[in-house]
């Protein structure tokens, strides 16, 4: 029932902020992410981004942000089924790579800190409520909207053991705002 409601508000939040309504460009974002894991592990993540103007000058021609999300995940059928609740802080890093049909291509990496609800989830014991969140990605950028497709991946780096991990793919849309 959690993850029903908590998917109607995040459904509601999105079609509000991806609505034709036009907001100035700023260094404010957000994404909405459908994140899929090993053993029917189904999930939304909403994102705030920062795109912060003194960061950009750190690396040379490397895009680089701060995001903060909420993820919600659930495991298994609707009688048995597990719901997970995730914070988490990361900086990105965006690196162009070239263009597909004139549409610019970036890769995209970050090693972030997360919380996670549930220790126990989809059948594994993560030992610790912090993980990392480890991303690998690709991103399309479409002009106001930019899509990507991501490798995500949580542990606590084995400072506890047993340490299993849990992984996902996640498709991304986001907007500045």
């Amino acid at each position: 029932m959690l993850y029903k409601q908590t998917l109607k508000t995040i459904l509601i939040l999105a079609s509000v902020a991806f609505s034709s309504i036009s907001w100035a460009l700023s260094n404010h974002g957000y994404a909405l992410d459908y994140v899929q894991g090993e053993g029917d592990v189904k999930g939304l993540k909403l994102a705030y981004q920062y795109h912060a103007p003194q960061l950009q000058s750190i690396l040379s021609n490397t895009h680089i942000y701060l995001e903060s999300s909420v993820n919600i995940w659930q495991y298994g059928a609707e009688k048995n089924h597990q719901t997970n609740l995730v914070l988490a802080v990361s900086p990105v890093f965006q690196y162009p790579i070239g263009h597909i049909n004139n549409i610019p291509i970036a890769v995209e990496a970050g090693i972030g800190f997360s919380l996670i609800n549930d220790t126990y989830f989809a059948g594994k014991n993560v030992s610790t409520h912090y993980q990392f969140e480890d991303r690998f990605g690709f991103v399309a950028d479409f002009g106001e909207v930019k899509a990507a497709l991501r490798y995500l991946h949580y542990s606590n780096a084995g400072f506890k053991r047993p340490n299993p991990g849990l992984d996902f793919i996640s498709l991304s849309i986001a907007k500045r705002f």
